[in-house]
Order: C-alpha cells, then sequence, then structure tokens
C-alpha cells in the first residue's frame, strides 16, 4: 500500500513538472513570436528560443524521468495539458469576441476543392 502511494505521489510531480515545462516551452514560443514579429531579425530569435526551449525541455524530461517510462508519460501527460492551457489563455481576442470559427472565418478551409465554381 505505501509503494502504491508512493509511486502516485512520484506520478502526480513527474505530471506537475511536465506542466512546468510546458508552460516554459509553450510559454516561450508565445513571447518569441510577438518579438520576432517586431524585430528585424525573426529568424535569429525563432531559432535561438528554439534551441533554448528544446534544451531545456529535453532535460527537464531527462530528470524527471530518471530513466522510468511512468515518470515520463506522465510528465508528457503534463506538458500536453500545459500546451492545451497556452493555446486557451493566448488564443487572439477578436476570435473569441466574434464567435467565428477558424472554418467560418477562412470558407476555403476544410472544404473539398471540386474545382466548379
Amino acid at each position: 500500500m505505501n509503494q502504491t502511494l508512493s509511486l502516485t505521489f512520484e506520478l502526480v510531480l513527474a505530471c506537475t513538472a511536465g506542466g512546468l515545462l510546458g508552460v516554459v516551452f509553450f510559454g516561450g514560443l508565445w513571447w518569441t513570436l510577438r518579438r520576432a514579429f517586431a524585430s528585424t531579425r525573426p529568424a535569429l530569435w525563432i531559432g535561438a528560443s528554439l534551441l533554448l526551449r528544446m534544451a531545456c525541455v529535453v532535460t527537464g524530461f531527462i530528470v524527471v524521468s530518471a530513466g522510468d517510462w511512468r515518470r515520463l508519460l506522465a510528465c508528457l501527460l503534463g506538458f500536453w495539458a500545459a500546451r492545451w492551457l497556452v493555446v486557451r489563455l493566448t488564443a487572439r481576442p477578436a476570435a473569441q469576441l466574434s464567435g467565428a470559427s477558424s472554418v467560418a472565418a477562412n470558407p476555403g478551409c476544410g472544404e473539398a476543392n471540386t474545382g466548379s465554381s
């Protein structure tokens, strides 16, 4: 029983760590894109940010998992949940206010092109 609680606690901590890694990764991506569009050298911003974010996340996954596939899986679950959260929090307010979906905003998107008008 005690071993089961210990494993559960480890998995909850791994999931939380994955969430923090996800917030750093996807929040950093959002911040980078905002800076890159205003910069005279956007490729440098995006490339350097990608290398830094990937190094942090891969190192975090290695440290958190410590060779255990269950902890790695829990960490990935937290990372995915953080992605979902960051996407929701950084969504464009105009799209939310208008109530338009992405398909409604782009009528050609998602429809098969039959070639007839």
